[in-house]
């Protein structure tokens, strides 16, 4: 199975939140350890964006990658949640103006805010999880003191893709997003292009729904909250025969487990980021495995990196290959997929990395 290991096997990533401008720690390092030994004079510091720091998926996974770094450095983190994306400059501003060494921002919507405050403070670090840190799109980060963090979650979606493939009953299955960003089309590209391959090597024609190749014409909620339209969403696709369902933006997936459970109907759920059997229990018996970035451990290390002045902005890009990204266990379904299908997928995520099997994305090559 490939899981992303516990190992620092990501080297220097970083991460973020989300919520309203809600300070939490603002403590400044103290002047000496218990030990006598002077401690660290680092002040990291992280912004969510507007799915919040309990959202149970990425913003949950940074937050706990900083302050578990923190905690080993011996400082207290400052942390803040954005509740729209109105507060996203001025909870960056109400960081720097606090001495923050290291601020990290989660998410593409945070780019903006992101790059310009870098821009004017270039004696501050800045970390920016799912962005490129190349507004101008010369394909390196535009300032020495921003380090982009990103994940070609493509290849592990192609590997969940398949899976879906070989596990739906009626031979449909869906996914949609919150947002059209990169970040999240990156995911449900990688999920079509396995059911295709899947299809290729089986002779099948399992149908994706959501997804028709383009942003601009596949399906999104129009934003990242659980709400009445996120529901609306996954119960038409519901309405069309899916019975696997991949939604791709935080805590939306929660209006999806509300479609599953309204409709009556034998539907299995796929999560993105982290492993939702694990974070949010309630999904135990529906959630079929989740499509994983290595973010608490990227978080950590970047962290650790920083505090250490070892920090630079080159950019890390997680794949199968170096364990930044990878597919959850499949828990409860275990016994109720093909028993095939795991040395299948061993096949598969080999020729991903040597190269003989192709996954596209923006981020490959």
């Amino acid at each position: 199975m490939s899981i992303i290991s516990r190992g620092r096997v990501l080297s220097g990533l970083a991460l973020v939140g989300t919520g309203a401008l809600v300070l939490a720690g603002c403590a400044a390092a103290p002047e000496e350890t218990d030990g006598g030994e002077a401690a660290v004079d680092f002040l990291p510091c992280m912004v969510s964006d507007a799915g919040g720091f309990d959202d149970k998926s990425f913003n949950q996974l940074g937050y706990e990658g900083l302050t578990e770094a923190a905690a080993e450095i011996g400082v207290e983190p400052i942390t803040v949640e954005s509740a729209s994306e109105t507060d996203y400059a001025p909870n960056i501003e109400s960081l720097l103006g606090q001495g923050c060494d290291l601020i990290v921002t989660v998410g593409f919507a945070l780019s903006a805010a992101t790059l310009e405050a870098a821009a004017a403070n270039p004696d501050v670090n800045f970390a920016l999880i799912d962005d490129a840190a190349d507004a101008d799109f010369d394909g390196k980060p535009d300032y020495d003191n921003a380090k982009p963090i990103v994940f070609n979650t493509a290849e592990a979606a192609f590997l969940v893709g398949y899976a879906a493939a070989s596990y739906t009953k009626t031979g449909t299955v869906a996914t949609w997003g919150g947002m059209n960003f990169p970040t999240v089309t990156i995911f449900m590209d990688g999920f079509a292009q396995g059911v295709a391959y899947y299809n290729e090597q089986k002779g099948t024609a399992v149908q994706v729904l959501g997804w028709t190749g383009d942003g601009e014409t596949s399906s999104f909620t129009g934003g990242f909250e659980a709400n009445d339209q996120a529901k609306a969403v996954a119960q038409g696709f519901i309405d069309q025969g899916a019975d696997i369902l991949l939604p791709v933006g935080g805590p939306i997936y929660q209006s999806a487990v509300a479609a599953i459970a309204d409709s009556g109907k034998d539907i299995a759920l796929l999560g993105v980021d982290a492993d939702l059997f694990e974070t949010d229990p309630s999904t135990a018996d529906i959630i079929l495995t989740s499509i994983l970035k290595g973010i608490k451990n990227a978080t950590h290390d970047v962290v650790a990196a920083a505090a250490a002045d070892d920090f630079t902005n080159e950019a890390y890009v997680g794949t199968l290959e170096n364990e930044g990204v990878g597919y959850a266990p499949f828990h409860n379904f275990e016994s109720l997929v093909s028993p095939d299908l795991q040395g299948e997928l061993d096949e598969i995520q080999a020729g991903i990395i040597d190269g003989s099997i192709t996954v596209t994305s923006y981020l490959a090559g």
